[in-house]
């Protein structure tokens, strides 16, 4: 085809999506390996090659929509509703450890000592680090939400400081969540108590290092003038993924932290 009549962008072959595959696969595998051996080298092994094949993938897309200008107007609604379908997806992920957690909780079962928490556990007090990381998940969400009204506003200056105090924020919770996880007196094997919390709170930090490597990669695409005033889903996506965060943070610390203890 020399001519198209369409405002959609049909990518090019692309071997990425193949090979993200197979190494989620390794990962994956690795993951087992860990588990049952007590070794690590293809869980690092698949860890890695998705990490190289995500940053190439990531500059392929960068690449489409800034410099070739395939993201027209059509094709950025329908990553719109891409990123809000797969948000919705991350809600329902949620949801399943939010009903676990309740369903032992609300009427513990004799294994339990029909007491929660189990008895011999001993709770997170959560006036400590978890009311201090929900305070910077908070005003992360403060600084997240000044970068985009800065970006919309053409300040340039302003929406480099808002995303480097974001992104420094990401980086402060995550640090304190695993000084918290070193020095937790309970380990996942610890009744359903310590799968619920572990389980929870671990793959919310996985979503926190995710949401920090997105605003940190939006950091370095606004240092090089990738984003405009009226052109800049990339970072529009990462502010809705970071403020799923936050909410999903503040029903952890709600239920798990302060009612669960």
């Amino acid at each position: 085809m020399t001519t198209k009549n369409h405002p959609f962008h049909l990518v090019d072959p692309s071997p990425w999506p193949i090979l993200s595959a197979c190494a989620l696969l390794t990962s994956a595998i690795g993951l087992m390996k860990w588990f049952y051996f007590n070794d690590t080298d293809l869980l690092f092994t698949g860890i890695g090659t998705t990490t190289l094949i995500m940053f190439q993938w990531w500059r392929d897309i960068i690449r489409e929509a800034t410099f070739q200008g395939l993201h027209t107007t059509k094709v950025t609604q329908g990553l719109r509703w891409g990123m809000i379908l797969f948000i919705t997806s991350e809600v329902f992920f949620f949801i399943s450890f939010f009903w676990g957690f309740f369903h032992s909780s609300l009427s513990p079962s004799t294994d339990l000592g029909m007491l929660w928490p189990p008895k011999g556990i001993q709770t997170f007090n959560p006036l400590e680090i978890p009311l201090l990381n929900t305070l910077i998940l908070l005003t992360s969400g403060i600084t997240v939400t000044w970068a985009h009204h800065s970006l919309m506003e053409n300040t340039y200056k302003q929406t480099l400081q808002a995303l480097m105090l974001t992104v420094l924020l990401g980086i402060y919770f995550s640090a304190l969540q695993g000084f918290e996880y070193l020095e937790a007196p309970f380990t996942i094997a610890d009744s359903v108590y310590g799968a619920s919390f572990f389980m929870a709170t671990g793959f919310h930090g996985i979503h926190v290092i995710i949401g920090t490597t997105f605003l940190a990669i939006c950091l370095i695409r606004h240092k090089k003038n990738h984003f405009s005033m009226s052109h800049h889903f990339g970072f529009e996506a990462a502010a809705w993924y970071w403020h799923f965060v936050d909410v999903v943070w503040l029903f952890l610390y709600i239920s798990i932290y302060w009612w669960g203890s």
